[in-house]
């Protein structure tokens, strides 16, 4: 790319394309030069207050969310993601840990000074846009953005990234997506999480492309939706979001003409769901990996190849080793499961305010993923699971993933997520949860898992959903599971 921030990529496309559609909702669309003319006027509103400073920005995603985020940019602040579906106690000691100078959200918050922005606001900001006098006041070592981990053993911690790590990634994504002019996107995952901020707000301005915006996650209307606006490529994010669009009542008679891309990532796909929407669509999920603390780490792609089941090769200028478990120093060969360690231009520098964290994440000018995974010979990464879901029955280690391959290719099962109970004589028991496409019962589930599956991995027992808790991210929500197992110990 020959932009250098975020902001000068958005004023290029906006400066190419002011006619094309930037964005879209069900309440209506902006061109990029309808966006770029309500940015400049936020930004010039904003400027005194947050140049070099931190604004929160709590939206859901929106028109408004994406003029609020380059506003700030276009007025020197660094703006700070933070999931509107976070509960208000989260908020609030986000909040107090950011000392924030403006909040943006779509109602006041008590903590701070608050810019109240919705879609229905955005003709306020109105105007023409005088791109001569849309400057852009950041360098690539400047915050382009400071999102948060995935917080699930505490609050999320600060992940800040300069325009030139932003500018790497969105380069490293669009080597796996190579994308044209005009591409229609429909991201799912929230924006201010790393998967939906370069499916929502990156790379689609990097061919000045149209980003459609749903209001919610509803299976059928994201069916609907890439069907009726030309969608080019979706980006469904989680194995549960793509299960949840194929078990839609419309999935079976939607004709989607314009889509071409369809990547994946958030969590390993078990082969079923690229089975099912292949045959359902005619087109490959382009798995991949990453974090909020480096992305993307690997992709699978028609030019450097494709392996289902695998997260791909690694993106360019990445490494990708597999060290032990135990020292996490020694690497491991081709086909051993071990932790997975990354290091590349793009990776973070550290938590803000948190050394502690930092050093157990940073360590030897690699990040530790806390991932376990193989590489084949070939160089594809295969996620086997995440170590802190390694669920240890009587001295042996049980990988959920395996279990949920397996309950997956019953042809019941939809959904499977496999979580650990304590227990007195082994420790811990593998327990099943799975949702139903067709009538099944939980004898019948069992005996099949005992066909296939050394006893100690055997789930103790199986829980039979209507749906699966899922994260904001659209990941299926672990910790709620497992949650509701200490609840009923």
């Amino acid at each position: 790319m020959s932009s250098q921030t975020i902001a000068s990529a958005f004023k290029y496309a906006a400066m190419r394309a002011p006619d094309a559609m930037y964005c879209k909702t069900s309440t209506g669309s902006l061109t990029y030069g309808q966006a770029a003319g309500a940015i400049q006027s936020l930004a010039d509103e904003l400027r005194a207050d947050v140049q070099g400073q931190v604004v929160a920005l709590i939206l859901p995603n929106s028109k408004a969310f994406l003029v609020a985020y380059f506003a700030i940019l276009f007025a020197g602040g660094k703006p700070a993601l933070i999931n509107y579906g976070h509960p208000e106690a989260t908020v609030a000691k986000l909040l107090r840990n950011l000392d924030a100078a403006i909040i943006i959200s779509d109602k006041k918050q008590a903590a701070s000074k608050t810019r109240v922005l919705s879609d229905g606001l955005l003709d306020d900001l109105s105007r023409t846009v005088d791109f001569d006098k849309l400057i852009d006041p950041t360098t690539p070592k400047d915050i382009a953005a400071i999102m948060f981990s995935g917080g699930t053993t505490g609050l999320p911690k600060q992940v800040p990234h300069t325009n030139a790590a932003i500018i790497l990634t969105m380069e490293r994504g669009e080597w796996g997506w190579n994308t044209g002019e005009g591409e229609i996107w429909l991201p799912v995952a929230p924006f201010t999480h790393i998967y939906g901020f370069l499916m929502g707000l990156t790379n689609p301005i990097i061919n000045f492309g149209g980003t459609v915006i749903p209001e919610r996650f509803q299976p059928d209307l994201i069916v609907d939706m890439l069907a009726a606006e030309n969608v080019t490529i979706f980006g469904g994010g989680p194995p549960a979001i793509y299960q949840a669009v194929m078990a839609s009542d419309k999935f079976a008679d939607a004709k989607f003409p314009e889509l071409r891309i369809c990547p994946g990532g958030g969590a390993p796909f078990p082969l079923d769901v690229h089975k099912r929407w292949e045959t359902a669509t005619g087109l490959k999920i382009y798995e991949g990996y990453g974090m909020t603390e480096i992305a993307p780490i690997s992709i699978n792609t028609e030019a450097h190849g494709v392996k289902p089941g695998s997260a791909g090769k690694a993106v360019p200028d990445t490494l990708i080793e597999i060290v032990d478990l135990e020292t996490g120093e020694n690497v491991l060969s081709c086909g051993e499961a071990g932790e997975i360690r990354v290091s590349g231009p793009h990776m973070m520098t550290g938590y803000t305010e948190n050394p502690e964290e930092t050093a157990i994440t940073l360590r030897n000018g690699f990040v530790y993923t806390g991932d376990i995974g193989t590489l084949s010979e070939e160089g594809f990464l295969t996620i086997t699971d995440r170590k802190k879901n390694v669920i240890f029955v009587s001295g042996f280690n049980v990988f959920p993933r395996e279990v949920e391959e397996l309950l997956l290719s019953h042809p019941a099962i939809s959904g499977a997520c496999v979580v650990a109970q304590a227990h007195e004589r082994s420790g811990e028991v593998p327990i099943a949860f799975v949702t139903l496409r067709t009538d099944a019962n939980k004898e019948n589930i069992l005996a099949f898992c005992a066909e296939h599956l050394i006893a100690y991995k055997l789930p103790a027992d199986v829980i039979i959903l209507s749906e699966m808790p899922l994260t904001a991210a659209g990941k299926i929500d672990r910790n709620a599971l497992q949650s509701g197992l200490s609840r009923n110990d």
